[in-house]
């Protein structure tokens, strides 16, 4: 190949484009990295790090029997199989191989059960029916370093503060890249500049759900979310995939941080709709709760009492004793010396707010929960005991709703080789994107914790490895589906 020309350029280093870089540059290529921020690691750096995938080694160490045809069969399931069956295979199979791939890079995943997202090893993700949540040693600062080890191992250079501008096109062929008013011509490019959460004009365009939450909105992606590979997309006219969906996690209505900022609500408390009654399991996973309390017709409240509020740990932005107190002198979280009399401020029957109280209090603090068994979710978050009563006053409710944004899933369309899909169908000529910004495995359904960091490096990994062939090769690799076997 000519010495001007890098093999492969990938724009983006969260965990989706190091994972490009290291698979690209393991199978010999030249490759360049672009980060428009002044470190590495978007979104990813930012999560808990928990890489949801089957068949793993971690999962045998604890006598766990799985396979990527179940994952496949629950993922899709779980999303009405409104995602290409295909593509949705292609990750469910690479998922287990990658995570071996970070393993022996040096993540740590200890062969253990953990009780939540922050304690290494593997727990409950989401709704699925065998566990597949691995909890990494260090989280999603951990993983990044790990990847950016690798990098740095295989002499990747990264330019950070430098956002890509544009794409250089040739006859349809994607032939480099522009930054800083600078043509880098390569025989590859791999989009991996994260999502758009932190772009309004994108979001009302491509995933206006989380606006409804209006000034409750907050965002934890990373600040480099700002939607940059829908303009890439633009001049290849490529597909777009994955509209209206992403992750908007509940959260009440005074959070503004993510939870190991914010805190957790109290072990004792009972969701309510309009109608004073109970619907769901308080501590379901946000696979599944958000869409929980956005089939209620009206507001969802949060009841705690007393004790439930000065037993919150301390040292927390949000769920602290103090803040709640300020909210409810303020009169924005509502507080009540009785049931009936909060019933009456939250503007629901007092009669069915008293007997679902009633009921609660009769249930869950003698560990059962017959109607949403909410005491198999708390043991598997490693409870050891049962919440206590909601009976001593005053009470409080505060609205909860969808408002925590975590990641956008509308991006450019790929197929299994994650290579960029035009809106014929056809694959763009040297053009590769994974993580948020290549769409269609992200979907309907948020399948739970670790599905956007599993995503992001397996299809990352995947981009990587097939523009490395393209480059080396200058055709694509047809007969290649992903990494399977490697």
């Amino acid at each position: 190949m000519n010495d001007d020309i890098i093999d492969v350029v990938v724009i983006g280093g969260g965990g989706a484009g190091l994972a490009a870089a290291v698979s690209a540059a393991e199978s010999g290529a030249s490759v360049l990295l672009f980060e428009s921020e002044t470190e590495l690691g978007g979104s990813t750096q930012l999560s808990a790090g928990l890489f949801t995938a089957a068949g793993t080694s971690v999962q045998r160490g604890l006598g766990i029997e799985d396979s990527a045809e179940k994952f496949f069969q629950h993922y899709m399931d779980l999303n009405h199989w409104v995602l290409t069956p295909g593509l949705v295979r292609a990750f469910c199979e690479n998922a287990g191989p990658t995570l071996e791939w970070l393993i022996g890079l040096g993540v740590e995943i200890p062969a253990r059960e953990s009780s939540n997202a922050h304690m290494p090893g593997l727990c409950q993700a989401g709704v699925e029916d065998v566990w597949r949540g691995h909890v990494p040693k260090d989280q999603g600062y951990g993983l990044v370093q790990t990847l950016d080890r690798a990098r740095r191992t295989h002499g990747v250079e990264a330019v950070l503060g430098t956002r890509v501008q544009k794409l250089l096109v040739e006859g349809g062929r994607v032939v480099g890249v522009v930054a800083d008013d600078i043509e880098v011509r390569a025989h590859a490019v791999v989009v991996a500049s994260g999502g758009f959460a932190q772009n309004r004009d994108l979001l009302e365009q491509y995933y206006p759900y989380p606006l409804r939450a209006g000034e409750s909105l907050f965002v934890v992606a990373a600040p480099g979310s700002r939607g940059d590979h829908f303009r890439f997309g633009e001049q290849v006219d490529s597909s777009i995939a994955g509209t209206d969906w992403g992750l908007t996690m509940p959260t009440a209505y005074f959070q503004r941080y993510h939870h190991w900022q914010a805190g957790f609500p109290p072990k004792s408390r009972v969701y309510v709709n309009k109608s004073g009654r109970r619907f769901m399991d308080e501590d379901a996973s946000y696979a599944v709760s958000g869409g929980l309390m956005d089939r209620q017709d009206g507001p969802v409240w949060v009841i705690f009492d007393e004790k439930a509020r000065t037993g919150l740990p301390s040292g927390y932005t949000d769920w602290d004793a103090d803040r709640i107190a300020e909210e409810a002198d303020a009169g924005r979280t509502l507080r009540a010396d009785s049931i009936p009399e909060l019933a009456d401020l939250i503007g629901v029957p007092a009669d069915a707010l008293v007997t679902t109280i009633d009921r609660w209090n009769t249930r869950l603090p003698n560990g059962n929960d017959p109607d949403f068994l909410r005491h198999r979710t708390l043991a598997n978050k490693g409870s050891t005991s049962n919440p206590d009563p909601v009976t001593e006053g005053p009470f409080y409710a505060a609205r909860m709703l969808p408002a925590e944004l975590v990641c956008t899933h509308a991006g450019l369309e790929i197929n299994p080789n994650a290579e960029v899909l035009d809106t014929l169908g056809n694959v763009v000529p040297g053009l590769y994107a994974a993580g948020e910004a290549g769409a269609g495995i992200l979907g309907l359904r948020y399948v739970g914790g670790g599905n956007a960091v599993a995503n992001a490096v397996t299809m990352g990994r995947i981009a990587g490895l097939n523009a490395a062939r393209w480059a080396a090769s200058g055709a694509a690799p047809r007969a290649a589906l992903g990494v399977a076997g490697v």
